[in-house]
């Protein structure tokens, strides 16, 4: 069945535009494909290809490639002679590297798809895929993407889920043209300052990930999806007030006294303050540190207080 199909699409020549040998059984790729210049589109997906054979620099009119689902290790040094390839496919394979250089030919390229593989890392030279709109690395092993990634001017859509990905580059603030970012399960602790710098994103996906506190300036994001959940974030960050005074007021202290008393029901105290409105005014000011937890007054004397965020940062709220 296979060579019945390359032999028409051969007998087509330079006019065959379109070879599709999905999911044949192909261990090796057809070195007769050289005979199709004019080779627009070649899916070879769901195959057992190990390698890309020398001939495929040959179709250099060649604009979709799809190798996905095949034993390929690398990125082969082959495919930099695909100039006019707008979407290449290669997920599901082996891939732990790209060849050198393999990313100074694909000027053209928009898409690549390098899901289900096993990357650890991702050269310099990614910064030469200077027309990328949509880069996807989802479950792979990387630990850190280059700050030259960031230099994709044109990316649109980058997706990086399920990978052990520890931080991201300040120079995210450079994707000025992003939308959609997505980062779920990874092992992210910090967001970088530079992605309040992304207006022109519009879908967050940071699920997940181990991240506390959204970098300052998240809420002038303009983002129309944001997903979050199993994060364990906060809508502040506790911290430790700077102390005014080196001792507390005298009022501070017995109100402190009094408003653990009754923390812990002392019926003496609870009946003192019933004859005593001015107390019950002033106790009832009380604020509770949301470190110690315990109960307080004067704002600066303790750890931390909570505020609601406005409207426009209360993501329940926000315009999905």
């Amino acid at each position: 069945m296979t060579e019945r199909l390359l032999i028409r699409a051969l007998k087509g020549g330079k006019d065959t535009k379109i070879v599709t040998l999905n999911g044949k059984g192909i261990t090796k790729m057809p070195s007769a494909l050289s005979k199709l210049p004019g080779l627009k589109t070649l899916d070879l997906q769901n195959n057992q290809i190990r390698k890309v054979c020398p001939e495929i620099s040959t179709l250099t009119q060649l604009t979709a490639l799809n190798l996905g689902n095949n034993l390929l290790e690398e990125i082969p040094e082959e495919m930099k002679y695909l100039t006019s390839l707008k979407k290449l496919h290669l997920f599901g394979n082996k891939i732990c590297k790209f060849a050198p250089g393999v990313c100074g030919g694909l000027q053209h390229l928009i898409l690549l798809n390098l899901n289900n593989n096993r990357l650890t890392w991702i050269p310099q030279e990614v910064s030469r895929l200077k027309s990328l709109v949509i880069l996807s690395i989802n479950h792979n092993q990387l630990a850190s993407i280059p700050k030259e990634l960031c230099f994709l001017e044109n990316l649109s859509e980058l997706q990086l889920s399920y990978n052990r990905l520890l931080s991201l580059p300040e120079e995210i603030k450079f994707l000025k043209k992003l939308q959609k970012l997505v980062l779920i399960r990874n092992n992210i602790e910090v967001l970088p300052e530079g992605l309040r710098d992304l207006q022109n994103l519009r879908i967050l996906d940071i699920a997940g990930n181990i991240i506390q506190i959204l970098p300052s300036g998240f809420q002038n994001l303009k983002l129309r999806e944001f997903y979050c959940e199993g994060n364990p974030l906060f809508l502040m960050k506790p911290v430790n007030a700077i102390q005014q005074e080196d001792a507390w007021s005298l009022q501070e202290i017995t109100s402190r006294f009094i408003m653990n008393e009754l923390e812990g029901k002392s019926p003496f105290i609870m009946q003192a303050i019933q004859r005593h409105p001015q107390v019950r005014n002033i106790i009832s000011q009380r604020r509770k540190c949301a470190i110690c937890g315990k109960y307080f007054l004067t704002i600066w004397l303790e750890c931390v207080e909570f505020v609601p965020p406005p409207k426009e940062r209360n993501l329940e709220n926000a315009d999905l």
